[in-house]
């Protein structure tokens, strides 16, 4: 399985010559999973069994499942109305309101209420819950192939932020011995202009230049920054749940561009901080809705 995004839709309809069972899974992000559901009373004990499918499926994001029952095109809702029921109905209703010196009248939507349909049997009860079992793993699925093609194109986009990264890391790496080199001549004719006006002791003094040069050398950060570009690469080819390790390796990433900003003073190196930085929050934003 690739990476998925956690944003979809996945839809599927089940069918019998009595009933049309439509169901609707929307998904979006989430640092964890919930699942809501608006249905029918009637399928309210087959939520549990729908939870479970739809986490087996997916390890993240926020769903909501809507599932709606109409009669099949063979069948109107008269089919249904209850004939006893209307009878009692009117029998018991119409002397009470003549010995009230009431005139019965009749509105004939009146009895399109519930209350006026025949009970629904136990057969039909299965039939029911069979659609939607059916409906709703034909729509899981389809969300799944949503979620993996929005995923795809979310891995296209870190990819194309990625490599604008790396370009720009390019120039620090070229940068970054020259201006180890510009630091050390700086000091060097310092140290010059100091040394006909005060005394110097030349061993501390080299040591201080070899701490300072120490302290303002950025190899260890690039060398960082390598080993977490190969992760990284390998990470968004790879066929497991990527979202959480996409974020700490930005996370990381830019950590260690911070640090290569504030140890130079060189203008190319701190402008290519600048746009890495860009590109890596908008990596951020992408990784959010992976899975």
């Amino acid at each position: 399985m690739s990476a998925q995004s956690m944003t979809g839709f996945g839809e599927a309809t089940a069918q019998s010559l009595n009933y049309v069972v439509s169901v609707e899974i929307k998904s979006v992000n989430n640092r964890f999973k919930d699942v809501r559901f608006k249905m029918p009373s009637s399928l309210n004990s087959l939520e549990i069994d729908f939870k479970k499918e739809i986490s087996e499926a997916f390890s993240r994001g926020t769903f909501d499942v809507y599932i709606n029952i109409k009669k099949a095109e063979n069948k109107n809702r008269f089919d249904d109305l209850d004939q006893n029921k209307i009878s009692q109905f009117i029998s018991k209703l119409a002397p009470l309101l003549k010995s009230n010196g009431l005139e019965p009248k009749v509105n004939m939507t009146e009895f399109l209420r519930s209350e006026f349909y025949l009970d629904q049997d136990e057969e039909n009860q299965e039939e029911l819950e069979s659609l939607a079992k059916q409906g709703l793993k034909a729509a899981v699925a389809n969300l799944g192939l949503s979620r993996k093609g929005e995923g795809d194109k979310l891995i296209k986009v870190l990819e194309k932020h990625l490599e604008t990264y790396k370009n720009y890391f390019q120039l620090i790496e070229k940068n970054a011995e020259h201006f180890k080199s510009g630091v050390e001549e700086k000091l060097k004719k310092r140290v010059m202009d100091y040394k006909n006006i005060i005394d110097v002791d030349q061993s501390r003094l080299l040591q201080e230049v070899v701490f300072y040069l120490e302290k303002i050398d950025i190899h260890e950060e690039i060398n960082r920054v390598h080993a977490h570009l190969e992760k990284f690469q390998n990470l968004i080819k790879s066929n497991h749940e990527v979202g959480r390790q996409i974020d700490f390796l930005i996370q990381e990433l830019n950590r260690e561009t911070n640090t290569m900003g504030s140890k130079s003073t060189m203008k190319e190196i701190s402008d290519a901080v600048v746009q890495m930085k860009v590109q890596l929050e908008k990596m951020r934003e992408q990784g959010l809705n992976i899975e």
